[in-house]
């Protein structure tokens, strides 16, 4: 077994200072090797598969959300004794690594054309070798405690052995396959790219009504540019387009069937400007009567919409683009142009030939390439796909079933939505970096896959698909490949399936939905029983994070101010599952100031422990506000295991929080300094104060790893056992004992809390300094022996004389001139007398109640002023109400005050 940090110095600083303890604490962890799972056991592990950052990728509020969520967990499994596996790993990110080397290279002059595949292969290996441990170096900031051991890389041989596997798989059974469909197309990567790496932006364009002649019985367009082209023509439909460039792509224009302007026309024939193609006119639910002219011009190659539509219909499929996004030969006179020159060229052709009817301005989404920065055109493209279908279909079963459930619940529905419809799946990508596609091709178009044994496909005449896999497809087989499918491996039998999938709600289908498709069909068992979804981090105002708002919160940035332990904090308690969350800087400053009053809790309890030689205590609890903590404390275990096994971390961290800060620290503390005046409380208040700090350290560790881990070890270091852990984190996670609540006793205390805190705040409302004692009496009923027994207690917390603090049971008269409190069937009477300066005290309320009354007045004339209600705004209105109610409220509150001092006003 390890042996506790030597570093640690022997005497606890007077303030928690995080930056000297974090990265001491987590080299001291991971050398420890607390965060492998022990072999030893035969519990059922715990298990959770790291969402693989980017490699080249640096840490944002996204990965410190995920990181500190899962660390919770993973934390908490292991102190409730199960060997626990957070298994990490980062992912090649095809496109974002291969751009990072393209302007290295770029700078030096060259490009990957120029220097060759195998060439631009090894630079980016070294690239990744440079670069690619940044991203897990800042993960350990945080406070990650996953099994580096394992740490798992997807182009790695074993996980590139498990992409051949499953390709080959997926191929042999028909749910691969080779095919020209509709992609996401980004002309500046000059490769096709997922849905998640399109991003969408409003944008202010314009929507062109364009007319194409109907072709009737000797008519024939004439030359292009002429400004005759149409001549003759005496019927014409009118097209709405935002795109008037894929107009030479275009094979047919469809109305609705039931839209009586265009019945007559279906079945007509058009001429396509430009080029003069004849296309024609169907009937289609998809044109929509009240958008546009209620004619939709269909172009297949080039809209996800029209492309349904052809297929309905039979319709051709023309593709006129290049890869670079100019126009290819099919676009007639504007071939070999940019697509936005030759819309530029075209527009003005259509008005010379007078087909342009108008240039509507027109707001729209539009699709902009994540990492080309382009707009991203939709194009008709030979790609490789995986038929989807049947893979859903398990998927869905298996969430159906209740053998994986989504957390929150409500994006059951989201899931289900995507995947009864979804489409086949485009897996290749026009990139050298990433996993090259394991299909070689004969001469005559045969194709070869060979399994993930067998060797390379030899032969000069023999050629390998030039593409590679969509980064998603390896990631997709995250869970079980770490592990070492396909092969049987220890790892695998023990591991698999895992526990929890924890990510951000936007990549439920992206990743989780693909995950859960592969792991079923592939391995037979879910990946996963749970997935546990978090939302976005937005800046304090509710925007998304963006370079653009300059609104950007670098997470080092703050741990370098705040400690690693205040940023986890926030983001575990400041949002529900689901739900985004608003980073507050002032929250964090919060968080930073609970551990430092954490610190400060400690220092107190170890300067009284000092005191003593015994290294064990007796925990026999001698006082009203002993068992009360100790109530507490077990009820507060039980709540947080209830919370946290129904998967809400953040309430459980706040209740944490809510009870170091605002009862053991506020009252429980405060209490401990008068219980220590008596000798004969001494031993049993420092065994309460040991053990509830102690085992409040445990329940928070897993939100607070490092100043607990810190202060923890200091607390136990004098007080050790041969069973005593060297680590809070793998020592036993707090379970309550219900033996400890007893509702009477809370009860009982929140009756004596309520007539310090009532005595305290009289003392404010009447500006009392703070070291002046002053007199009070309660009168207390059948609760006088419960008072009487906290005398000591309630003198020292409200500041009362000792000599002048009367409790009874019952008085004849009550006292004149005193503050009453009334608490249930206990009043309290604090004497004004000696307390303040009366006719001084008098004199101000009267003056503050003459300026409220006038203010009163003011309002009420304002609000009875002929045409003031119905004339002035709403909003002002109602501010002269609430005004108006809320200075009532301060005249009944002064003449409350002169009635307490036996005043009238």
């Amino acid at each position: 077994m390890s042996t506790p940090d030597s570093q640690q110095p022997s005497e606890m600083a007077k303030a928690y200072e995080a930056q000297h303890v974090e990265q001491r604490l987590y080299e001291w962890w991971e050398r420890s090797g607390f965060f492998t799972p022990p072999d030893t056991s035969d519990r059922p592990p715990f298990v959770v598969s790291m969402p693989p950052p980017n490699v080249t990728g640096e840490l944002h509020m996204g990965h410190a959300m995920f990181v500190t969520i899962e660390d919770v967990m993973v934390r908490w499994h292991r102190m409730l004794g199960e060997p626990t596996l957070w298994l990490p790993g980062t992912d090649h990110a095809g496109i974002a690594t291969q751009l990072q080397v393209e302007r290295l290279l770029q700078s030096e002059g060259t490009s990957r054309r120029q220097i060759g595949r195998e060439a631009f292969l090894r630079r980016t290996w070294e690239w990744k070798e440079k670069y690619g441990g940044e991203i897990t170096r800042q993960l350990r900031r945080l406070g990650a405690s996953c099994d580096w051991s394992r740490e798992r890389f997807t182009l790695d041989p074993m996980l590139s052995r498990a992409v051949r596997a499953a390709f080959k798989r997926l191929y042999d059974d028909g749910l691969i396959y080779r095919g020209y469909r509709l992609v996401n197309w980004s002309p500046n990567l000059q490769t096709a790219v997922s849905d998640l790496e399109v991003e969408y932006e409003e944008r202010d364009v314009h929507m062109y009504h364009v007319r194409y002649p109907i072709v009737s019985d000797g008519w024939s367009p004439g030359g292009w540019g002429s400004g005759r082209w149409a001549a003759g023509a005496t019927e014409f439909i009118t097209v709405a387009t935002t795109r008037p460039e894929t107009i030479m792509g275009d094979t047919a224009v469809a109305v609705n069937p039931n839209d009586p302007r265009y019945q007559h026309l279906i079945g007509r024939t058009v001429a396509l400007p430009a080029i003069g193609r004849l296309i024609p006119i169907i009937a289609d639910d998809y044109a929509d009567p009240e958008f546009g002219t209620g004619a939709v011009k269909i172009t297949p190659a080039h809209d996800p919409n029209d492309y349904l539509v052809a297929q309905r219909h039979h319709l051709p499929m023309i593709n006129i683009m290049n890869a670079d996004a100019t126009l290819n030969a099919e676009a007639g006179p504007y071939a070999g142009l940019d697509r936005f020159e030759a819309r530029r060229r075209l527009i003005d052709d259509l008005e010379r030939e007078g087909l342009l009817v108008e240039a509507r301005p027109h707001r729209m989404s539009v699709g902009i390439s994540q990492r080309g920065g382009e707009v991203v055109e939709p194009l008709l493209s030979e790609q490789w796909f995986v038929r989807a279908g049947p893979l859903a279909d398990l998927a869905l079963a298996a969430v159906r079933e209740g053998r994986t459930r989504i957390l929150p619940e409500r994006f059951e529905k989201v899931f289900f939505h995507w995947l009864e419809n979804i489409q086949d799946w485009c897996i290749s990508r026009q990139l050298w970096w990433g996993h090259r596609i394991p299909v070689w091709y004969t001469p005559d178009g045969q194709m070869i896959v060979p399994g993930p044994d067998d060797p390379d496909p030899q032969g000069e005449e023999l050629v390998q698909d030039p593409d590679v896999l969509d980064t998603w497809f390896s990631s997709a087989l995250w869970p079980f490949s770490t592990l070492g499918w396909p092969d049987d491996t220890p790892d695998m039998r023990r591991f698999y399936p895992t526990s929890v999938m924890e990510t951000g709600y936007d990549i439920l289908f992206f990743w989780v939905a693909r995950m859960m498709m592969m792991g079923c069909y592939l391995t037979g068992k879910t990946p996963f029983h749970t997935v546990y979804l978090h939302g976005l981090v937005r800046d304090k105002d509710g925007r998304k994070m963006s370079k653009t708002y300059g609104n950007v919160v670098n997470p080092l940035d703050v741990i370098d101010q705040y400690g690693a332990d205040a940023l986890r904090f926030t983001l575990a308690t400041s949002s529900s599952p689901g739900q985004d969350l608003n980073l507050n800087p002032e929250r964090i400053e919060s968080a930073r100031n609970f551990a430092n009053k954490l610190w400060n809790i400690t220092r107190f309890v170890l300067s009284k422990l000092d005191d003593t030689a015994d290294r064990t205590f007796d925990l026999q609890p001698a006082t009203l506000a002993d068992r009360w903590i100790l109530s507490r404390y077990h009820r507060l275990a039980a709540d947080v295991d209830r919370l946290m096994q129904a998967y809400n971390f953040g309430e459980a961290g706040r209740s944490i929080q809510e009870f170091l800060w605002s009862e053991f620290a506020d009252w429980y503390v405060e209490v401990a300094k008068v219980q220590f005046d008596q000798e004969s409380l001494r031993a049993s208040t420092r065994a309460v104060l040991y053990t509830v700090l102690e085992g409040a350290l445990r329940l928070l560790h897993p939100f607070m790893p490092f100043v607990t881990e810190e202060a923890w070890r200091y607390l136990v270091r004098d007080r050790r056992s041969d069973d005593t852990p060297v680590s809070i984190m793998i020592a036993s996670y707090p379970q309550p004992d219900t033996s400890w609540i007893d509702e009477s006793i809370e009860r009982d205390w929140a009756l004596v809390q309520a007539l310090i805190t009532g005595i305290r705040n009289i003392r404010t409302e009447y500006k009392v300094e703070p070291a002046r004692l002053i007199a009070a009496t309660i009168v207390a009923g059948a609760q006088t022996a419960l008072i009487d027994a906290q005398r000591s207690i309630i003198a020292r917390l409200a500041r009362i004389g000792a000599d002048r603090l009367m409790i009874a049971e019952s008085l004849d008269q009550r006292p004149s001139h005193a503050a009453t409190l009334v608490i249930g069937s206990v009043e309290a009477y604090v004497p004004l007398a000696g307390m303040i300066d009366l006719e001084a005290e008098r004199a101000r309320l009267l003056k503050e109640l003459e300026a409220a009354q006038a203010e009163a007045a003011r309002r009420e004339a304002r609000l009875t002023t002929p045409g003031f209600v119905d004339k002035a705004p709403a909003a002002v209105v109602q501010r002269e109400r609430d005004g108006l109610a809320a200075v009532r409220e301060t005249i009944a509150r002064l003449q409350d005050r002169l009635a307490q001092q036996g005043l009238h006003s």
